[in-house]
C-alpha cells in the first residue's frame, strides 16, 4: 500500500477540486460587470448595528475573502453577528477599455450607498489590497459614506520600497504604450508581472506541496488557494493607465495631489475611524507604505496594525483567522454606534411594571 503522501501526490492531478467561494449568498445589485453581494445572516439574526463592505482588488477573483468554509473571512463575520456585503468586480470586457479611476471610484460609491439602504446605515468599509487603496481614495472624497475605514494591505505610499515601484518607474516602462495597444492590460502580463517579484515561490510551494501532502486539509486549501491565484482579471485600460502613472509614477496620493473626475483626495479629510493592518513580508505592499495611512487622515481614532504573514497568507491562513479575523471583529463592535432615531422608533417599547 503506498504511503498517504505518495497517495495524494499521484492523485493530484484529479483530485475534486474544492468549492470556492460557498459562503451563501444573494446578489443585491448588479452594473455593467460588477456585482454586490450580501451573504445570507445567521439563523439566529445580527448582533451589530453597523453592516461591512468588503472591497476586494480588481485583479483578483473576490472569494480570496471567502475561499472555504474554514478560511472565509465572510463567513467568518457573518458567523460573527455582521451583515456582511462584499464587491465582486467582475470580468471587463473589451468595451470597458476606457473605464477610468473615476469610473471605478463611482462603482464603489454606489456600492457604499446600496450597503447603506439595505443595512440600515453607512457601512464599515474593509479594503483589501488595490481596493483598499480605492476605499481610501473613496473615503478621501466622500467621508461620509462609510462609518468607518479598515484597509489591509493598501499602500497609500507608491515611490517607496518595492520592487513594483522600482519597476513602474523605469523609463524604459512606457504605460501609454502598452494601454493604446492593449486596450485592457491583459491579465498574463499582470501575473507575469506578481510571479517576478519572488522567482522562487513556485518551487517553495512545490517542496512545501511534497512535505504536506499527507495532510488532506491541507491539500484542499492549497488547491483553493491555487484556483484563486490562476484566476485573474484583467484590468480596464485607462484605469490601469491612471494607477500606473498617478500612483505609482507620480505618487499624487500621498503628496496630496491626486484628482479624480476634478476633485482633490485630500486624506485629511478622513475623519472617521481608521485602521491600517500590514504584513511583515508583503513584497507587493512593504508594510511602511500602508502604515502611512494613519500619519495622513485627520481621524483621532486610528491604529496601524503590523501582522506576521504575507500579502495572501496574511488574510487566507489558520493563522489569519485566530488574529487577523478577530482584530477586525472587536475593532467594529467596539464602534457600532449608537441606536439611531429610526431604529429606537422601530425597537419594541418595554412595559412599564
Amino acid at each position: 500500500m503506498l504511503p498517504l503522501r505518495v497517495k495524494n501526490l499521484v492523485g493530484l492531478a484529479t483530485r475534486p477540486r474544492p468549492a470556492v467561494g460557498s459562503t451563501p449568498h444573494t446578489v443585491v445589485w448588479a452594473e455593467n460587470k460588477w456585482r454586490l453581494l450580501r451573504y445570507d445572516a445567521r439563523p439566529e439574526g445580527l448582533a451589530h448595528r453597523t453592516p461591512v463592505l468588503l472591497l476586494p482588488s480588481l485583479i483578483n477573483r473576490h472569494y480570496v475573502l471567502d475561499l472555504l468554509p474554514d478560511k472565509s473571512l465572510a463567513g467568518y463575520l457573518v458567523a460573527q453577528g455582521f451583515d456582511v456585503f462584499c464587491v465582486d468586480w467582475g470580468t471587463p470586457g473589451p468595451e470597458d477599455r476606457f473605464l477610468g479611476l473615476a469610473d471605478i471610484d463611482r462603482y464603489l460609491g454606489r456600492a457604499a450607498r446600496v450597503t447603506a439602504r439595505l443595512g440600515g446605515r453607512p457601512p464599515h468599509a474593509l479594503g483589501y489590497c488595490m481596493g483598499g487603496t480605492l476605499a481610501i481614495v473613496h473615503a478621501a472624497l466622500h467621508p461620509q459614506r462609510f462609518a468607518s475605514l479598515a484597509v489591509m494591505a493598501a499602500p497609500v505610499r507608491f515611490d517607496g520600497e518595492g520592487v513594483l515601484g522600482a519597476w513602474t518607474r523605469a523609463r524604459r516602462f512606457d504605460v501609454d504604450a502598452l494601454v493604446d495597444a492593449m486596450g485592457n492590460v491583459p491579465w498574463q502580463i499582470l501575473q507575469a508581472s506578481f510571479h517576478m517579484l519572488r522567482p522562487t515561490l513556485n518551487l517553495a510551494k512545490a517542496v512545501n506541496l511534497v512535505d504536506r501532502a499527507w495532510n488532506d486539509r491541507y491539500l484542499d486549501g492549497f488547491l483553493a488557494l491555487e484556483t484563486w491565484a490562476n484566476d485573474n482579471v484583467s484590468l480596464p485600460g485607462e484605469f490601469y493607465r491612471s494607477w500606473l502613472k498617478d500612483f505609482y509614477q507620480a505618487d499624487l496620493l500621498d503628496k496630496g495631489e491626486l484628482l479624480v473626475d476634478g476633485h482633490l483626495a485630500d486624506l485629511g479629510a478622513i475623519t472617521i475611524p481608521t485602521l491600517a493592518i500590514s504584513f511583515e513580508h508583503d513584497s507587493i505592499a512593504p508594510a511602511e507604505t500602508c502604515e502611512l495611512l494613519v500619519e495622513r487622515v485627520a481621524s483621532a481614532d486610528k491604529d496601524a496594525k503590523r501582522l506576521p504573514g504575507s500579502h495572501i497568507g496574511g488574510t487566507t491562513s489558520s493563522a489569519a483567522a485566530k488574529s487577523l479575523w478577530p482584530l477586525l471583529a472587536s475593532w467594529w463592535a467596539a464602534r457600532d454606534g449608537a441606536p439611531t432615531k429610526s431604529e429606537r422608533l422601530r425597537a419594541p417599547q418595554e412595559r412599564p411594571q
